[in-house]
């Protein structure tokens, strides 16, 4: 296996070698026009925006209020809701775990456990439906566990399968609790200290968290709606595998910064964290359980890595990225691997996806990147 995975990073660092060379960024003062332009068009509340270029950070820059009512400006070191952006860092902390061989990717994650998966409370409704027993990481980072995004999503809020493990993709957070369990109860680590121990002090990232802390309510953004109504920032005392990191602009810079050069893995890892390893075919990526299907995905080879999706583009070669979201959230991470180029977007107002399209055209160039699928509008 380290062999094949060795052989993948030497392919990659030979794609890297033939990418076309980058075309400049944009000036910084032509990134705050331009944010500021669109934000007034579709009347954002807050936005954070990050820029990455050759695994350096050169841009960071925040824009519009963390609260509106009490007109306090969001600021570099705001505390802002990472959402889905955790489950990258999730995957991130698992590759730090196979380097060490502790974990395996296609290993039953059954195996690890001291009891069958049905004898935990939280998946004792799979009882019955044996496919538990071939869930692996890999298919949580994939996205393929079968199951719905959240069980509360269900008719009757319970858990189950719609199709076997590492049939197809259909985004699942649901997934990542179960790994979230596997390390917890079967490698005996504690997620949240793991998480900051490996990733947020490693990178610098001194004001991020897997739980709320009270040192982040004086410089703190609250969320607005599409509609703009106002919702307070959630104080999430339990840490959560699927999307509880708070975290500021200025720590997702060092995060992604760090991601796209790898620091902490292997080379090895560091490409399979970026590898097309599950096509995908669907025509959106939610409602995660609809089965049709659009030929634009299939036609950039839009796929599955390990906690990103990967496309490839005809200029810059091998993309990924990572959104995150709720109601009053709107966050996504955009990177070009050869390049070691991102745009990293924080929102504490949903209104901004209106925007990032636009947005990053206008920093990263035209690119393939399939905002057909990850917004479907």
């Amino acid at each position: 296996m380290r062999i094949i995975l060795a052989a993948l990073a030497a392919l990659t660092l030979q794609s890297c070698a033939t990418t076309p060379a980058a075309p400049p960024l944009p000036s910084n003062l032509e990134i705050d026009a331009e944010v500021q332009r669109l934000m007034a068009r579709e009347q954002v509340v807050g936005l954070a925006v990050a820029v990455i270029d050759d695994g350096e950070i050169v841009y960071v820059n925040t824009f519009g209020y963390a609260n509106r009512e009490e007109q306090r400006p969001l600021q570099r070191d705001t505390v802002m809701y990472g959402a889905s952006l955790t489950k990258t860092a999730m995957a991130y902390l698992a590759l730090q775990l196979v380097d060490e061989g502790r974990l395996d990717l296609d290993r039953p994650l059954a195996e690890y456990l001291p009891k069958p998966l049905p004898e935990y409370e939280a998946f004792a409704a799979l009882a019955g439906d044996d496919r538990w027993r071939q869930l692996t990481a890999r298919h949580v980072l994939n996205h393929a566990t079968g199951f719905h995004n959240f069980r509360w999503l269900e008719d009757d809020q319970t858990l189950r399968f719609h199709f076997a493990p590492g049939e197809r993709y259909a985004y699942s957070g649901e997934g990542f609790y179960l790994l979230q369990l596997v390390l917890e109860q079967g490698l005996d680590l504690d997620v949240g200290a793991e998480m900051q121990r490996r990733i947020f002090e490693r990178f610098g990232m001194t004001r991020t968290s897997m739980q709320w802390r009270a040192d982040f309510r004086p410089n703190l953004a609250d969320g607005y709606a599409m509609d703009g109504s106002f919702e307070p920032h959630d104080e999430r005392s339990r840490v959560s595998a699927a999307g509880s990191m708070d975290t500021t602009i200025n720590d997702q810079a060092r995060m992604w910064a760090a991601f796209v050069n790898g620091e902490g893995l292997s080379v090895a890892s560091r490409a399979e964290l970026v590898r097309p390893q599950l096509s995908i075919r669907s025509a959106h990526q939610f409602p995660p359980l609809w089965t049709d299907t659009d030929a634009r995905g299939p036609g950039i080879n839009l796929a599955a890595g390990l906690g990103v999706v990967t496309f490839e583009d005809p200029e810059a070669g091998l993309m990924f990225f990572k959104g995150g979201h709720n109601d009053w959230t709107g966050n996504m991470a955009i990177c070009q691997n050869a390049r070691r180029r991102c745009v990293v977007f924080l929102g504490n107002s949903v209104r901004a996806e209106l925007i990032y399209p636009e947005l990053a055209r206008f920093i990263l160039g035209e690119t393939a990147m399939p905002w057909w699928w990850e917004y479907n509008r």
